[in-house]
């Protein structure tokens, strides 16, 4: 009786708040919690209860795999919202449970999950499957290095959860050494591929087992690539293996199979191969998979374009603290063959917690910008200063920086300067940019 009251309270509030135009994917658990905070171990889950983890991509891989079971006709309750701790989880849960059965009304849940909350989330063995995407330098400032978020990790895998594992990362290739039935992923070498990496940030370098120097055959990018110890003891070895990736024509190959890439950057490569692996790990064809991939194509989201002063704008959400998240988006903008302004900023540092440590930005290798065919930077937001700094120890020349105090003043600067617009901000920042921007689409 008291879990199908707490069912209906949590209804309740979130009807509240929609009714309120509030956020709602959160605070109704937080009320809920409060009188029972193991509800979740009460209900009756469905087949599936997928988790996705790892320190960036998972929101792309969960919103691939949704789309693709969804797709194939399997009924999914996802956290689309991105709330991805315990209270976000919660409220997602038991708004899609029925209150006298408290049964799940889904054939699958599948949630983002944050890599330090699994266990909070779920205390008994609930995950069918997990997917891990990458364990690298990630919030610093709350996760410390990432040998921390291995070990919470580690710590939260159940032996009858089935891993999905990119093997491409050594960090957490260390996880198909577990008993658990695991499909592991990666990506063959490519003509973007490098003997050396371009990072000096380099998160893993060695063996786990004898603690000999990993051989690097080539990087994809960070610590992510091909290696293995030079005493055999540990290496990746890969279940579904990418290949021919071309991505001028958003294009990949697994299994003799071409698929359609959502997006021309190479990250895109790994979340497609995460949502492909799990796919198959629950019994869909290549056929099912080539059809949610190839003909009912998921939109692109975190990379939008619109125009300003006839030039074109890209908005790249980059997210803050993750200085392999960041080099991606650097490097995108870098294969942009022409003149180009960026802006660059942020308000906030996290969403989560007000820390406001910057040291990550030192991280982040700026150096790799192709200045010749920047026209101009925009320093923008609440920490302009610190990222005009970093950008100056960058060796990014001063001429090409411009320090904007007042947001309502970027169109104006912007009509002085030339060539594609690229914005690299992080999630608060782009909704404030694009009210700008529509409002110059508006006029």
């Amino acid at each position: 009786m008291k879990t199908s009251l707490l069912i209906i309270l949590n209804k309740i509030i979130t009807g509240i708040c929609h009714l309120f135009k509030k956020q709602a994917s959160v605070f109704p658990a937080s009320i809920v919690r409060k009188f029972d905070s193991d509800i979740l171990e009460k209900i009756n889950y469905p087949k599936y209860v997928i988790g996705v983890t790892g320190s960036s991509g998972k929101g792309s891989t969960t919103s691939m795999i949704a789309h693709i079971l969804s797709d194939n006709g399997i009924n999914v309750v996802w956290n689309k919202s991105g709330s991805n701790v315990v209270n976000g989880t919660t409220t997602l849960i038991l708004n899609n449970t029925g209150i006298f059965n408290h049964k799940m009304k889904c054939d699958c849940l599948l949630l983002e999950m944050d890599e330090s909350y699994i266990r909070e989330t779920f205390k008994k063995n609930t995950l069918t499957h997990l997917v891990v995407t990458n364990i690298t330098r990630d919030q610093p400032a709350r996760n410390g290095e990432p040998e921390i978020i291995y070990k919470k990790i580690l710590n939260s895998i159940d032996e009858s959860v089935h891993l999905i594992l990119n093997a491409d990362d050594a960090l957490v290739n260390r996880f198909s050494y577990l008993p658990n039935e695991k499909t592991c992923y990666g990506i063959d070498k490519t003509k973007y591929s490098l003997k050396m990496p371009i990072s000096n940030n380099i998160d893993v370098a060695y063996c786990p087992f004898c603690h000999k120097k990993l051989e690097y055959s080539f990087y994809h990018y960070g610590h992510l690539g091909k290696y293995c110890c030079p005493n055999k003891d540990f290496e990746r070895k890969i279940d579904y293996l990418v290949k021919k990736v071309n991505l001028d024509n958003s294009t990949i190959e697994i299994d003799g199979n071409n698929y359609h890439l959502n997006k021309n950057v190479f990250f895109a490569v790994y979340y497609t191969a995460a949502a492909y692996t799990l796919c198959k790990a629950i019994g869909l064809s290549d056929e099912q998979i080539a059809h949610s991939l190839n003909e009912n194509i998921l939109e692109s989201k975190r990379l939008k374009t619109i125009k300003f002063d006839n030039r074109e704008v890209e908005m790249i959400e980059s997210k803050n603290e993750n200085n392999l998240s960041y080099l991606q988006s650097l490097n995108y903008i870098n294969e942009y063959d022409g003149d180009k302004t960026i802006i660059i900023g942020f308000d906030n540092v996290s969403r989560r917690y007000e820390y406001n440590d910057i040291s990550w930005l030192y991280d982040v290798d700026f150096e790799v910008l192709d200045v010749k065919k920047i026209d101009k930077i925009l320093c923008i937001g609440r920490f302009r200063y610190d990222v005009y700094a970093r950008l100056i120890s960058a060796n990014i020349p001063e001429d090409k920086l411009v320090l904007i105090d007042d947001k309502n003043k970027i169109k104006d600067y912007l009509k002085m300067t030339k060539g594609k617009i690229f914005t690299m901000v992080c999630f608060d920042m782009t909704a404030i940019l694009k009210k700008i921007f529509m409002e110059d689409e508006n006029d």
